[in-house]
């Protein structure tokens, strides 16, 4: 069972380039792109304001000047030299994500959002290699907290913006330890499309043209799969939709609460464990999975 040591970060696939980017030039970019805010957590229930939290000591000292502020009802962005429209748009799509997650997961979830000034200073912030690190990230989750990479996230659509922000809410307040790729990455790109009004074969596009092709996945995804580069430039594509799909035959043949009670027993003691109390083995959840990518997307 493999368990990423990296910071947790979400792609836009090519098959999402017109709903996700504004240009041409943007969709170039983000075919490698699943990326998103990282985000830590807690949203308070109903439907009346929380107080706004304070500045966390972690972000209090990140730069020196232009800091700007923006506080969503259950949110903080936290920018470097950033426009206020920019941190207040941010500061109110975290809020929707959070409320997103929230209703998966049935539990209080708030935000924490930075926005460096480029993508070096993303990349030192999350302890990558500058700016080559974050090649193709839009942002990168790290240590609870929300890295937005200013010019791949600026490429993306409101949609695009919406999806990538509720996938690493899902990472920072559901957590990814002691999970396979294909069930941590699955689960956020759950919420993250479940409510974006995309069909199947349009997030899935890069999957829908080998099932149509005839090819249709045989396994889930294993964490090489996940790994960037390879011989096959749209594999780390497909392995994102594989493992979404995964998640959503779950959810759409057991109940969306099997997947979340699923995903936090496995985090406890194991995904074979966890499939066991759900009634599956890694046999018959393929089967199921394989049978339904067909459904959805031949």
């Amino acid at each position: 069972m493999s368990v990423s040591p990296r910071p947790a970060r979400s792609r836009v696939t090519a098959g999402l380039r017109n709903a996700l980017t504004t240009q041409p030039a943007a969709r170039a970019a983000a075919r490698a792109a699943r990326a998103a805010a990282c985000l830590a957590l807690v949203l308070a229930a109903g439907s009346a304001p929380v107080a706004a939290p304070a500045l966390p000591a972690a972000v209090q000292n990140l730069w020196s000047g232009q800091t700007g502020v923006a506080r969503g009802r259950a949110s903080v962005v936290v920018g470097h030299g950033t426009a206020p429209d920019l941190l207040d748009d941010l500061a109110r799509r975290a809020d929707l994500a959070a409320g997103r997650v929230a209703a998966v997961l049935r539990q209080p979830v708030r935000a924490l959002v930075i926005v460096p000034r480029d993508a070096a200073e993303a990349g030192r912030l999350a302890g990558l290699a500058g700016a080559a690190g974050l090649d193709g990230l839009a942002a990168v989750a790290d240590r609870g907290r929300v890295i937005v990479v200013p010019g791949t996230f600026a490429r993306l659509t409101p949609t695009g913006r919406d999806v990538v922000l509720a996938h690493e809410l899902t990472h920072a307040a559901a957590g990814t330890g002691g999970l396979p790729p294909w069930l941590y990455e699955g689960f956020a790109d759950y919420v993250g499309y479940r409510d974006a009004g995309l069909a199947a074969p349009v997030a899935a596009a890069e999957l829908a043209a080998e099932v149509r092709a005839g090819r249709p996945p045989r396994g889930l995804p294993g964490p090489h799969d996940f790994a960037p580069g390879g011989g096959d430039p749209g594999r780390l594509a497909r392995a994102y939709q594989e493992a979404w799909l995964a998640c959503r035959f779950i959810a759409s043949s057991y109940g969306e609460e099997t997947l979340v009670r699923l995903y936090r027993e496995a985090r406890a003691h194991g995904v074979d464990r966890a499939l066991a109390s759900a009634g599956l083995t890694a046999g018959s959840l393929a089967a199921g999975w394989r049978g339904y990518v067909l459904d959805e997307l031949g």
